[in-house]
This record gives structure tokens, sequence and C-alpha cells, in this order.
């Protein structure tokens, strides 16, 4: 395996050289990509070259992003395996690299992530709600769990890295390219590793709160949708999983497929959740179906999904959103009910059903949700107390 240490610099002059020199003592063959520093002394280059670390300069600032893709393209060229990548600012502990060495080893194709561990002091708010936030959502997007999507310290196989369609070049590039490895098929191992806050005060960051945010949720939303398309992820990695079982050839696996798939608490919430959400809107004649593909998409339970859909079949459910829409429409319930107000007038009467859905659909899906997660819950606790 010929591996790489990548460190992408910014106005961390005061820490950079501290961690590339303990890399060094892990790795031969470490890169500092510096994306348009001002704090960098005359003399840094030499500095570098001293403790054996190479340099690769941006003349102006591009991001992140821009820096990992610019040491992609070098590493490519001179058929390196993988990239493990550490932030410049001391955060990381590069005495991990071992463990990071031996992830990369055991599985060369996989992008192996540190989750940090934030049970330590110092740790700022905004972060713990960012990670859970982005773990949440790039679980929505992979079907896959991963504990710390927002770390910097992170081992990407170059081979599939070079092959990407990346976009982002900033903030948000450590999400695109971490669900677009997931998509290509590219296996996830999760390193625990330390981490240091330095005090609000000492702390150098490049995080802009209003921007990084925004295209944060512009990215999050093109995820979402391009996962929802039919169309399939291109695989640039060889999958280990079982072959999908034929309902044809096998109809009872099949059947014990569907009940298993996702049936975690969570997962089947989940599912509970979305089936809920889309019956109680005014897909008609279609409900069934855009639940079994929403489900198929996202990995979702699709026999939770469709059996508690039931619960919500007319004509209780639509009732109950047709009123409150003709509520917010007019500020009365409609208490008339004859051939002219639910024939004649039924294009009102389905614009007044989506109005109330779109208020009735979260309060049912969060409450069916809950109901099934604490009812798996008890299940699993019934489980493991019987002999």
């Amino acid at each position: 395996m010929k591996i790489s240490c990548i460190i992408p610099l910014y106005n961390h002059a005061l820490t950079v050289l501290d961690v590339a020199e303990k890399c060094r003592r892990y790795l031969d063959d470490v890169r500092i990509i510096d994306d348009g520093s001002c704090d960098l002394a005359p003399d840094f280059p030499q500095r570098v070259s001293s403790i054996g670390v190479k340099l690769v300069t941006h003349p102006v600032n591009l991001g992140k992003g821009e820096a990992l893709k610019t040491a992609a393209r070098i590493l490519a060229e001179e058929d390196f395996d993988t990239m493990i990548v550490i932030d410049a600012d001391g955060q990381h502990d590069p005495d991990e690299l071992p463990a990071f060495i031996s992830a990369v080893n055991s599985d060369p194709e996989a992008v192996v992530i540190g989750c940090r561990d934030f049970n330590t002091p110092g740790v700022p708010g905004s972060s713990r709600f960012g990670r859970k936030f982005s773990n949440f959502w790039c679980r929505v997007e992979t079907a896959v769990a991963c504990d710390d999507t927002q770390s910097g310290f992170r081992a990407y196989p170059v081979k599939v890295f070079s092959q990407l369609k990346l976009r982002c070049g900033r903030y948000n590039f450590e999400i695109e390219v971490l669900v677009k490895m997931l998509w290509a098929g590219c296996r996830l191992i999760e390193v625990p590793i330390k981490v240091d806050y330095l005090p609000a005060g000492g702390r150098i960051t490049h995080f802009k709160p209003f921007r990084d945010n925004f295209l944060l949720s512009l990215l999050h939303t093109a995820l979402v949708c391009r996962r929802l398309l039919p169309f399939p992820h291109r695989k640039l990695v060889k999958s280990r999983e079982k072959t999908a079982i034929s309902f044809l050839r096998h109809p009872l696996l099949f059947l014990k497929y569907l009940l298993a798939e996702n049936a975690t608490p969570g997962g089947l919430a989940a599912s509970a959740a979305v089936g809920t959400y889309l019956a109680v809107l005014p897909l008609i004649g279609v409900h069934m179906a855009v639940i079994f593909y929403v489900c198929w998409r996202f990995k979702l339970n699709k026999v939770m999904a469709l059996g508690i859909q039931n619960l919500f079949m007319p004509p209780l459910s639509p009732f109950l959103c047709i009123e409150l829409g003709y509520f917010l429409r007019h500020g009365s319930f409609l208490k008339d009910f004859n051939f002219d107000n639910c024939v004649a007038q039924m294009h009102l009467r389905i614009w007044e059903w989506l109005l109330g859905s779109l208020i009735l659909a979260p309060v049912f899906a969060v409450i069916c949700g809950a109901a099934v997660w604490l009812l798996a819950l008890w299940c699993r606790r019934l489980r493991r107390i019987q002999p």
C-alpha cells in the first residue's frame, strides 16, 4: 500500500509544522497543501523541506475541498493507493495514524472516518448540533449510519476519489465526498479518536455560519433529490453484499427479507413515519406505489410503511384534512355535505385536503413513529428477558 498523509493548510502557521513532523513518524510521504495562507513566514518552504515534508501551494484561497482535489490528482499520477487527511490546526492527534493505517490495510477500498470523542471539555455546542444534523441527513442520503460525518481526520482511496464528480470546494465538501463515496460502493470504517478543542478565544475557525449553513442546506437538498431518482449510482467498488433474493424463486425467503429489512427500532420508526406522512397526503390512487418507491430508495422497511398506511385510508384521514383545510380558508368548518360541495366543488376539496395534510401529516408521522419506536423497544426487551 502506498499511503500519503495530506495536511490542507489555511492560516494555521502556529500548528501545522508540529502536526506534519508528528505525521512523519508514521508515514514517509507527508504533504502540506497550502491553500493561499497569508500568515506564513518567508522561510516556511525551507522549514517544511527540512522535516522531510513536501509542499504544494495554491496562490489564492480556493477552499479545503479544492486543496484535497489537488492532492488527489497528484497522488493519482504517482500511483498512490490512499490519502489520509488530517487538519493543520492541531485538533487531531497524529499519534492515532497507526489505527488509520491498520484500517486501510484491512480494506483498501473503504473510506475511514475518525469519530471524535465529544465527551471532552471545550466542545462547542454548535459543533454538537451540527454533527447530529449532518449525521441524520447523511443516513437519509446513503442509508449508512456514520457517527461523525463532519470529522476532518479521514482516509480516502485515491482511485475512487479521483473518479468522483465533486462540485463543492469549501465547508460542504466533506459531506459531498463522503456521500458520493458511499454511493460509489465504498465501505465505511469508523475509528474512534480523541479531539483537542482550544478555548473559544484561541481557536481559529474559517466556518462562516450563514454562508456555510446555506450551502450545506442546498447540498443536502440536492443529495436527497438525487437519492429519490430511479437511476442507479455509478459503482466504482465491487459490492460485498449478498445477491438480492428472488420473489419468484424463494417467496418465503423474500418475505423474511422484507420483514427483517431495517428492522431496528429506529428503522421501523422511520418507516412508520414515512408511510404515515405519505398516506395522509392527497396522492389519490398512487399511495401504495409512492410509499413503496420511497421506501425502496431509502432502504426502509416496506412492510411497516405499507402496513401502517392502512390506518389513514379514507374516509377519516381525508375528512380531517379537508375540514382543517376548509377552516384555514374560511375560518369555519365545513358542515353542509351535499352533491354540490362534495362533487361539483371536488377541486376545492382536494385543495383543502392538501392544505390540511401539510399540517396533519407531520403530526401523525411523529405520533406513529414514536409509537412504533416505543413498541419496538418494548418487544426487544421482552425478547431479552425470555428464557
